[in-house]
């Protein structure tokens, strides 16, 4: 595969990523109290910092994708992010019958975008990147 297209492969990549998270990281700054009490009801300690956290990670995570600065470590704290929310808020295991069908089809979409971030991680962020250009 010729590198410009490896190169537009990984902006792509980090661009439908930042489609993901930045609306999230952005509606949980907006509707911070409805994100506080959504993960006060999943029974998780401290929702308001656990919010903050939330929307830190989204946001920044996302701007960093989108830069292609720091896209390494952003796409393996935003894969770490998924994976521990998705056990926490896709627990198709323990939802009732008639709801695990849709809770278990957006728990494997999230570990899919883990597998993303994963390999956005390993491969980097490609030529069209902060990164590229500052090496």
């Amino acid at each position: 595969m010729s590198s410009s297209i490896q190169n537009a492969l990984a902006l792509a990549a980090r661009l439908l990523l930042v489609a993901l998270f930045l609306p999230a990281g952005w509606s949980k700054l907006t509707g911070f109290s409805g994100t506080v009490g959504y993960i006060a009801s999943a029974g998780l300690p401290l929702p308001a910092v656990g919010a903050a956290l939330a929307l830190t990670v989204e946001i920044l995570g996302s701007l960093a994708l989108l830069a292609g600065f720091g896209t390494r470590l952003a796409a393996l704290v935003l894969a770490a992010f998924t994976l521990v929310a998705s056990f926490f808020f896709h627990a198709f295991w323990a939802v009732p019958a008639d709801q695990a069908y849709v809770t278990q089809l957006l728990f494997f979409k999230n570990i899919a975008v883990v597998g993303g971030l994963l390999a956005l991680a390993a491969h980097g962020a490609g030529a069209w990147s902060v990164e590229a250009r500052r090496a």
